[in-house]
């Protein structure tokens, strides 16, 4: 247990979380809508605070980050919990246990020792992710200032529905972020992921303000968000944000409470694709379809390979300065 840093006291021993936008005010023994916050005695305490319950050594390709360092590996790290609850979460076993399972899990880790295993795993990075760095902050905030002190790069891969205050809390130690736009439909954010849209787009264009390097991801899901109209909203926010800003669109496939519909076929991916670079997107992945079209980066100027990529792995970097070896213009990115 940890102190949450993000909390306001308020009459009778309640308190209200301003962590993130659900801004949960609880009473006395409850727990926030992520399940891992709860208010002891009128303070606002973390309960995965040093739990983490996952820890990897992954390609920083899989987060999916494309621009930062690529073809180097990030230290991935999460603990339980999540503000949101995604019928098709592709991590729900850890992300709602506290909610479905009623209990939290986690192997004692410091902030200290996972800085240390990045180092020693050869990590240039470390990725809070699988489940929502946002509800484990106080975790991520005092392991993400000391990777800062050791040279290490920080990266959520998030819903972006953290407050603010939040926002300004980490920016200083927070490099990259991948952020899930799920859909465009405010029915979408409701009734899927028990959560609102505005405040996720409000987010990304905040982030793009502080200067943190930002990459979107879509799950495409078929009859869901799948439909031109939409995938055309989304690129066109994306292209408001700066048409640098690299876009994911990756392939749904059954799980969790969402197994009655199909997996995302590829001719979807790539239609979505055509969608994102006729918008203006400088850079639009496909993903969850290794060997498909579309993991490749391409000089948005002259148009030539400069990296190739077969599912996670680098197979040829022509970029490795931010800089196309052909043309020598600039490829947008976090580089060596």
């Amino acid at each position: 247990m940890k102190e949450a840093m993000l909390y306001a006291a308020l009459e009778e021993g309640r308190v209200q979380c301003l962590l993130c936008h659900h801004r949960c005010t609880l009473s006395a023994g409850s727990r926030g809508i992520c399940g891992v916050r709860e208010n002891r005695d009128g303070r606002l305490y973390s309960l995965v605070f040093g739990r983490a319950i996952s820890l990897n050594v992954d390609p920083i390709e899989k987060k999916p980050i494309f621009h930062l360092f690529p073809g180097s590996r990030s230290f991935s790290v999460a603990a339980v919990g999540c503000n949101f609850h995604c019928l098709q979460c592709q991590n729900h076993e850890i992300s709602q246990m506290p909610a479905d399972r009623k209990r939290i899990e986690g192997s004692s880790v410091s902030p200290s020792a996972i800085v240390s295993l990045a180092k020693e795993s050869g990590c240039r990075s470390i990725a809070y992710t699988y489940t929502e760095p946002t509800i484990y902050f106080e975790y991520a905030f005092e392991t993400s200032v000391i990777a800062r002190q050791e040279g290490v790069k920080n990266i959520f891969v998030t819903n972006g529905y953290m407050t603010e205050d939040a926002l300004n809390t980490i920016r200083p130690y927070l490099d990259a972020a991948n952020v899930d736009l799920k859909s465009f439909q405010k029915k979408f954010y409701k009734e899927v992921c028990g959560a609102r849209l505005e405040p996720v787009l409000e987010n990304l264009k905040i982030m793009r303000q502080m200067g943190i390097w930002v990459e979107v991801t879509t799950l495409v899901i078929p009859t869901l968000n799948d439909s031109d109209k939409e995938l055309e909203e989304i690129a066109q926010f994306i292209v408001s944000l700066g048409p640098e800003v690299p876009w994911h669109i990756s392939a749904f496939h059954p799980t969790y409470q969402m197994t009655d519909l199909p997996r995302t076929p590829a001719s979807r991916l790539h239609r979505a694709r055509e969608i994102g670079i006729k918008a203006g997107l400088r850079y639009v992945y496909c993903g969850n379809i290794p060997g498909e079209e579309g993991e490749d980066t391409c000089c948005p100027r002259c148009g030539e390979l400069v990296i190739e990529r077969v599912g996670f792995r680098v197979v040829k970097n022509e970029a490795k300065k931010g800089e196309c070896s052909y043309c020598h213009s600039t490829i947008d990115g976090i580089w060596d």
